[in-house]
């Protein structure tokens, strides 16, 4: 008897096999029990017919309750009305151990329940579609990186200073002297990069920002390439570039999770190169146009990105935004000074920012003159002015967001939902 999952179930047509996994539902009719199993890499049907197993068994199956734990065995056979067009005629279910009642019925659920159930919510349908989705986005993530020639690079989650903002930094002691929680990894990818050339980090993030939006979770993952002699449109081209690879690997390895998700697929076959690039200057025009009032000057807010983006059917790169508007690192535009060197990629269909970086300056003097205007401690940033001092070279980089990228793939409505376990400005448990 062959011990299979249910991913592989249609290379064992007519042979015998042992399933380990939960009941994910049940329905009886008479002499039949029809058990859903789940193994984590699907859900089949187990037939049970009182001729085929002992009194003992067929009992048990009709006591069964949801989520038990079961090993059943018995023959695969061809069903055409099956998604999988496969079930199992059960010859033995065991079961493991026999499932309190369970909290998340078939039901209707609000929103806050599921969430303090999470633990137990990844095993519906609905999560276990968009965490497949995640994995197949982190996995395409890796593999572009790694085939494009970009090194890993591990960045410290400690470190002793902001890097975007000291508004949104998480304090912590560390032996007695300030430390904070990272806010990304691209600074350290900037001294990477004058190692190794092309370099990229993955990992947790953390913002302590007081927001409720549905963009915005406490704790993020991203992924941050940074390349040595590389410009602001080089960075823009690599953006492009990684996205409509990754699109286009979810169109291919996840359409059964899309469609559990019901995604609008058309819409994401148009993400294809070129993507439409336009300025700060112009996104102000759309703006206007649309009934806006924002001034020259003011960065752009989630409902801003919102409408800009709704104006076009693929994501859109908006660069050059106001330098005071942006992190100290960026750099000047030569041709205008009160302009940055910097790129933020829109989703379409209103899902806004996805990705933001830009060209590093790359300048002694003028880095040293920022950090005193944004009154950031020399001392703190005295290794990262050092690679200013030793062979420095225009270089540039971006952060994509796994996240905000999972919930434009999926059209979904909040970011909490591509996380396993959530933390926004209202949630540490579970």
């Amino acid at each position: 008897m062959e011990k299979v999952s249910i991913s592989t179930i249609q290379f064992f047509e007519d042979r015998e096999v042992e399933l380990k996994g939960w009941l994910y539902n049940k329905r009886s009719s008479g002499k039949l029990h029809f058990l859903q199993l789940r193994d984590g890499t699907g859900i089949i049907q187990c037939v049970v017919f009182k001729g085929d197993v002992s009194e003992e068994i067929f009992k048990l199956c009709g006591e069964l309750t949801q989520e038990s734990a079961i090993i059943v065995r018995g023959t695969v056979r061809r069903d055409e009305r099956s998604t999988l067009g496969f079930e199992i005629g059960a010859s033995d279910v065991e079961c493991v151990q026999m499932a309190e009642a369970y909290p998340i019925t078939p039901k209707e659920h609000g929103l806050a329940y599921l969430m303090d159930h999470r633990h137990l919510w990844l095993r519906s349908t609905r999560p276990h579609a968009i965490l497949q989705v995640r994995h197949e986005v982190v996995k395409a993530c890796r593999d572009y990186m790694d085939t494009n020639g970009f090194i890993l690079m591990d960045a410290p989650i400690f470190t002793p200073a902001a890097c975007e903002g000291t508004t949104t930094l998480f304090e912590t002691d560390y032996f007695g002297e300030k430390a904070y929680l990272t806010q990304s990894g691209q600074l350290y990818m900037e001294a990477a990069a004058m190692a190794f050339g092309k370099v990229y980090c993955f990992g947790p993030t953390f913002r302590s920002e007081k927001s409720k939006t549905r963009r915005h979770l406490t704790e993020f993952w991203m992924i941050e390439p940074e390349m040595a002699y590389c410009d602001l449109d080089g960075d823009m081209d690599l953006a492009e570039d990684m996205v409509v690879y990754i699109v286009a690997r979810i169109l291919e390895e996840c359409s059964e999770e899309l469609e559990v998700l019901e995604r609008d697929i058309g819409k994401l076959e148009k993400v294809k190169k070129p993507f439409p690039r336009i300025s700060y200057q112009q996104a102000i025009d759309i703006l206007h146009k649309t009934g806006s009032d924002i001034r020259w000057g003011v960065d752009l807010g989630g409902d801003d990105e919102t409408v800009v983006s709704q104006q076009f059917e693929t994501p859109i790169l908006v660069h050059r935004y106001p330098t005071k508007v942006k992190a100290f690192y960026m750099k000047e535009d030569p041709q205008d000074a009160r302009l940055a060197l910097c790129m933020d990629m829109l989703a379409p269909e209103g899902y806004g920012e996805i990705i933001g970086g830009g060209q590093r300056e790359d300048e002694l003097a003028i880095l040293e003159r920022k950090l005193s205007e944004h009154e950031l401690p020399k001392e703190t940033f005295a290794w990262y002015l050092d690679l200013r001092r030793y062979g420095s070279v225009p270089h540039a980089g971006f952060g994509m967001g796994i996240e905000r990228m999972i919930t434009w793939i999926c059209g979904l409505h909040h970011v909490r939902e591509t996380i396993p376990f959530p933390r926004t400005l209202q949630r540490l448990y579970p």
